[in-house]
């Protein structure tokens, strides 16, 4: 009966002393965790200076372009003015090589005897005449195509020049976001293994900061992506990266609420901007912005929606 008794003894102190170790290499492990969340809340934190950068030297290039505009406004007013002055010096040709005959006719009527002495000289002054008009209509003309062909083009590289600063731009910030949805989506499976070792007991709320600032993310990529170019480079893996963090998102009991398209009602729980449209229909109210999004947490919701509303 003894040894009976010493056996389940043994057995029990081993059992508490393999839950004691298990219990420390948990407890060792949570610092490691958090450590890492730290430091992809930094890399977040940088991706959005970053991204704010860009949206500046968007800014700076929006300016280029309105300049660039300017530019090519004054130099059609250029090309006006001098088809303006090519079209004066015509007329000036016109009306001198009038008064020339009108002179030539007075003379042979007045001076019929000298007809045989002036003749020569006359014809020499006309075809001097004839040639000076010609060589002046010659140089005008190709003084107006030279310059057309250079404002021509002129305005066709400063729309290529734009196009390519588009697409340049566009193609950086796909990058930034990719980057970033790599980012959120570790933050996501860091929260989930900190989640499972460590689960929020029913006394303590839970913290719903990384999901509201993934789901702010999303809206935020998803309008940009709806301004593309559908042939941008790497816009087909950014809308498969963002479509993969949805359902993430959503396996963890998120949901985004779609409200962009859809008529407005006073019932809507959102903070809401009104703006009015001439051209909208009478009686109309419209969801045409999505500023945040409303996002619910296992049926209950978390975050209020800012929206904006376009009215007649």
């Amino acid at each position: 009966m003894k040894r009976i008794i010493l056996i389940i003894s043994i057995f029990t102190i081993s059992n508490l002393f393999a839950q004691q170790q298990h219990d420390s290499i948990l407890v060792k492990e949570i610092p490691t965790i958090q450590s890492n969340l730290l430091k992809q809340q930094q890399e977040i934190d940088d991706l959005t200076k970053k991204l704010n950068s860009q949206n500046y030297t968007i800014v700076k290039q929006g300016q280029t372009i309105s300049s660039l505009k300017i530019e090519n406004k004054n130099l059609n007013a250029t090309i006006d003015s001098l088809s303006q002055l090519i079209e004066t010096n015509k007329q000036n040709i016109v009306t001198n090589s009038e008064e020339l005959g009108t002179k030539i006719q007075d003379t042979e009527k007045k001076a019929d005897s000298q007809i045989a002495e002036l003749d020569s000289s006359v014809e020499k002054n006309r075809l001097y005449w004839i040639i000076a008009t010609l060589g002046t209509l010659l140089l005008g003309g190709l003084i107006y195509w030279l310059l057309g062909k250079r404002i021509t083009s002129s305005k066709t590289d400063v729309e290529t020049q734009i196009r390519n600063t588009k697409a340049s731009l566009e193609e950086e910030s796909i990058k930034l976001d990719n980057k970033l949805v790599e980012v959120l989506e570790t933050q996501l499976k860091l929260q989930q293994e900190a989640s499972k070792s460590q689960p929020v007991s029913s006394t303590e709320k839970a913290d719903h900061s990384l999901a509201l600032k993934v789901a702010d993310e999303i809206i935020r990529i998803q309008k940009n992506l709806s301004r593309m170019d559908e042939k941008t480079k790497g816009l087909k893996q950014l809308n498969s990266s963002v479509k993969r963090i949805q359902d993430n998102f959503a396996s963890n009991g998120y949901e985004l609420v779609d409200m962009l398209g859809k008529e407005y009602n006073e019932g809507m729980k959102a903070t809401v901007n009104f703006v009015q449209d001439e051209d909208f229909e009478e009686g109309k109210r419209v969801i045409t912005r999505i500023i945040k999004p409303q996002v619910n947490y296992k049926g209950t919701m978390i975050q209020t929606a800012q929206i904006e509303v376009t009215e007649a």
